[in-house]
């Protein structure tokens, strides 16, 4: 039934080390024709272990697809190129009194919640500066969005409200204004621009900066006698004109 224990005469190494040398095991692959078969096998199961053992390893993140170039994983990995944002200075406005206010693009809507929360925030901190603020309000002038498409090229990206400028140069939108106010930064561009003296609230349009025409009487409809009933050409699509005492500002130059 079962073959007498016997000792063999193949000598098995006690320990494989990982890092034996190609010598070894060269010599632990050699075949001996002494040795009984089923020795012979645990012979050749052993040193196929040792061989593997002793290949060096790639880490996975460096194993090559059949369509892949090698890579070298000695090498640095080249860092990866962020695309750049363009920078703030790179777009400018030429308007009236734009280099020495601040001008902010927005809406007094409530139609959409998150934007007009977040023009009522940018206003606010906007007006705490003693500087003049040119607020144009898209809700009550149409132009002013086609004004803000020709300054950003039709980049709808850029056209969400609010977006300001100071001294000509564009800032950003609420979440630029808020960050550069909490780190001191928004303080110091501010600086730059002449100073203003506080006041009330403008007696003539109430801080709304339109006032209804006075041609029209904001019906944006004006009568003759020889061609009857037109449109008004002194006011906007909702009969209003920007009021003659803050059309910049309710605040006034400091002498």
């Amino acid at each position: 039934m079962w073959r007498p224990w016997s000792k063999t005469s193949v000598k098995i190494h006690k320990t494989y080390s990982p890092t034996a040398s190609f010598k070894d095991i060269h010599h632990l692959c050699i075949e001996d024709s002494s040795s009984p078969s089923l020795s012979r096998v645990f012979h050749r199961v052993c040193a196929a272990n040792l061989i593997l053992r002793s290949l060096p390893t790639l880490p996975s993140n460096h194993l090559l697809r059949p369509d892949s170039e090698p890579v070298n994983p000695l090498r640095n990995p080249e860092p990866v190129s962020k695309q750049s944002k363009p920078e703030p200075d790179a777009i400018r406005i030429s308007i009236p009194g734009a280099e020495s206010s601040i001008v902010v693009y927005f809406t007094s809507l409530r139609v959409v919640r998150p934007t007009f929360e977040d023009c009522r925030a940018v206003a606010a901190i906007l007006r705490s500066f003693p500087v003049r603020v040119d607020e144009r309000d898209l809700s009550m002038d149409a132009s002013f969005a086609a004004e803000l498409d020709r300054i950003f090229a039709g980049k709808k990206d850029l056209t969400k409200l609010p977006r300001v400028f100071i001294g000509g140069r564009y800032v950003g939108g609420a979440e630029e204004v808020r960050g550069l106010h909490e780190i001191g930064e928004l303080k110091k561009l501010v600086r730059e621009l002449p100073r203003v003296e506080g006041g009330v609230c403008c007696e003539m349009c109430g801080g709304h900066r339109f006032v209804p025409c006075n041609d029209c009487h904001g019906s944006h409809k004006v009568f003759t006698e020889k061609l009857g009933f037109r449109r008004c050409s002194t006011c906007n699509e909702n009969g209003l004109v920007r009021c003659s005492s803050c059309s910049y500002s309710h605040l006034r130059p400091s002498s």
